[in-house]
């Protein structure tokens, strides 16, 4: 919990040690995670490679990262249902679902960039 006491460089520092925390708790928990970490760990040297000019450079790794913040936002939404109850709802049901959705539209955004930078 952030110290709403505390300002500064000390705020910022803790909210560094938070955001490192969920990485690594996201890392340990989430195979979906650690699966799109390894295909951004491919996928970042190619774009580096082919992509014509810093323009599309970005927007190829930019693409990647957009999946791993979606994801992340996902697996908080999943941990927050799971932490409610594990009893079947349908709200929760649904939570789950659009988040997953939403992964899948930053995984199709992706290919899409891809696509047309590459091979259009």
């Amino acid at each position: 919990m952030v110290n709403k006491g505390v300002t500064g460089i000390r705020r910022i520092i803790n909210a560094a040690g938070y955001s490192y925390a969920g990485l690594i708790a996201t890392f340990k928990n989430e195979a979906a995670f650690r699966q799109e970490l390894l295909l951004m760990a491919i996928l970042v040297p190619v774009a580096l490679w082919f992509g014509e000019g810093s323009i599309e450079k970005v927007l190829l790794v930019s693409s990647l990262l957009l999946i791993l913040i979606v994801e992340l936002i996902n697996s908080a939404i999943e941990s927050t249902i799971d932490r409610i109850g594990s009893e079947q709802n349908e709200l929760s049901g649904r939570a789950k679902d659009i988040g997953s959705a939403a992964v899948f539209l930053a995984l199709l955004n992706a290919v899409v960039i891809w696509a047309f930078l590459l091979l259009i």
